[in-house]
């Protein structure tokens, strides 16, 4: 496992106990890297369930000190798929300027006496994934505040979008129409899970609320322009999960 850990995770090591402090699950993938410079940090933290509230809260109250640095896209909740859970999106124009943030984040007093020596101790784990907009979508906001997300990770079997991009896309955007949920983004990852990063895909999506999530659901299990789309991209599928997430307070995606 190559570690990726940043030196501001390693400045805060000596503010908390080995015991304490989270471990990261990051890996790194062998695919192409992206024409664009542009990508997208999944970050997702794994909370002490005695601490989910005041992980939330201390959050609330700092991250102003975290989005001085870089740009913050969303950052939101999980409800349903996964307990316990916080899951962000951080936007880069470069590696050297991810670099670049986490070097002055070492550095900046404020950032770790205020947030990280507090934060690192109510966490049990951290994982990011780098992921780069798929070429045929753009980030798109949704129609207005309020609603929920839905994350769906796709594990594609080996080949890689030469394969199966045409048929993932059609299924995708299948999806994105009226009287359906709102397409935010779909990403390909670039660093995650070993080897199989070009085969890890993602799609971000908006509903007005879990209920209308459901009623969707059970309306493209009738449509069958859906189905026939949905039925030709998941022979192409190793698994699927999804996480429906409410967005919090201080998300500049709500």
């Amino acid at each position: 496992m190559l570690t990726l850990r940043s030196s501001l995770l390693r400045s805060a090591a000596a503010l908390v106990t080995p015991a304490a402090a989270a471990q990261p699950r990051v890996h790194l993938s062998t695919g192409p890297q992206q024409k664009h410079k542009t990508f997208y940090e999944f970050r997702t933290y794994y909370i002490r369930p005695d601490q989910n509230t005041a992980f939330l809260k201390l959050t609330n109250e700092k991250i102003h000190l975290r989005t001085a640095h870089s740009e913050l896209i969303g950052y939101w909740s999980v409800e349903y798929g996964g307990l316990n859970q916080v899951f962000h999106i951080w936007k880069y124009d470069s590696y050297s300027q991810r670099a670049g943030v986490r070097a002055a984040l070492a550095q900046d007093p404020s950032w770790i006496s205020e947030y990280i020596s507090k934060a690192m101790p109510m966490l049990t784990s951290q994982y990011n994934e780098v992921t780069y907009m798929v070429p045929w979508s753009q980030l798109q906001r949704p129609p207005q505040e309020g609603g929920v997300y839905e994350l769906i990770s796709y594990q594609m079997r080996p080949g890689g979008p030469a394969v199966w991009g045409k048929a993932f896309q059609a299924a995708v955007t299948a999806h994105d129409a009226p009287g359906y949920g709102k397409l935010v983004g779909a990403f390909h990852s670039e660093f995650g899970q070993l080897n199989r990063g070009t085969n890890r895909v993602h799609t971000l999506w908006w509903f007005e609320s879990a209920d209308q999530r459901a009623e969707v659901r059970h309306k493209s299990h009738h449509d069958a322009r859906v189905v026939a789309a949905v039925r030709n991209s998941v022979v192409h599928l190793d698994s699927q999960s999804n996480k429906l997430m409410f967005p919090c307070p201080f998300s500049p995606m709500k």
